[in-house]
């Protein structure tokens, strides 16, 4: 039996995505800048648009499997805070983006790439690996965004059991 699982990793990873997605296009505008958690060094760092974009920088960045020659597209800036923090139309163009580089990155990935090594400080793992782990990252940060966001009366939250095709 052959398995598939590149169709399998990406159906899994892109439902992760896409529950990301969907907490913040329910995010009001009144919430985007509402602390989800505290931070000791920076409060804009505990807020739901500062975890919104750390998520999908993080995303993209473990796409590249490295850290070197790793750059957001513009306006998004790595080491600092952004004078204001970015807009929900921002960050959903770039989690739109990085949500195509990923299905892409998955759907084409070789076991060659899949074996290849990571190095971070915190863990040197399989290109396959980090995707994993990122896959979780993603679904972590969607289980506190929407937690926040239930938490202040938003509904619409709902299980997405597979990637949905086609989104933009």
């Amino acid at each position: 039996m052959q398995v598939d699982w590149r169709a399998y990793t990406w159906n899994q990873y892109g439902a992760a995505i896409d529950m990301f997605g969907d907490a913040i296009n329910l995010c009001p505008e009144n919430l985007w800048t509402v602390e989800v958690y505290k931070d000791s060094n920076d409060e804009r760092y505990g807020q739901f648009w500062f975890i919104a974009y750390h998520t999908i920088r993080w995303l993209d960045l473990f796409l590249n499997g490295t850290r070197e020659g790793f750059t957001p597209p513009a306006p998004f800036i790595v080491g600092a805070l952004p004078d204001e923090p970015y807009t929900k139309e921002q960050i959903l163009s770039y989690l739109s983006a990085t949500r195509k580089k990923c299905q892409l990155t998955i759907e084409t990935l070789t076991d060659e790439r899949a074996q290849e090594r990571c190095v971070f400080e915190w863990m040197e793992p399989s290109f396959l690996e980090l995707q994993l782990y990122c896959m979780r990252h993603v679904q972590e940060h969607a289980a506190q965004l929407s937690l926040v966001l239930g938490q202040h009366g938003v509904t619409g939250m709902d299980w997405v059991a597979s990637a949905r095709s086609n989104i933009e």
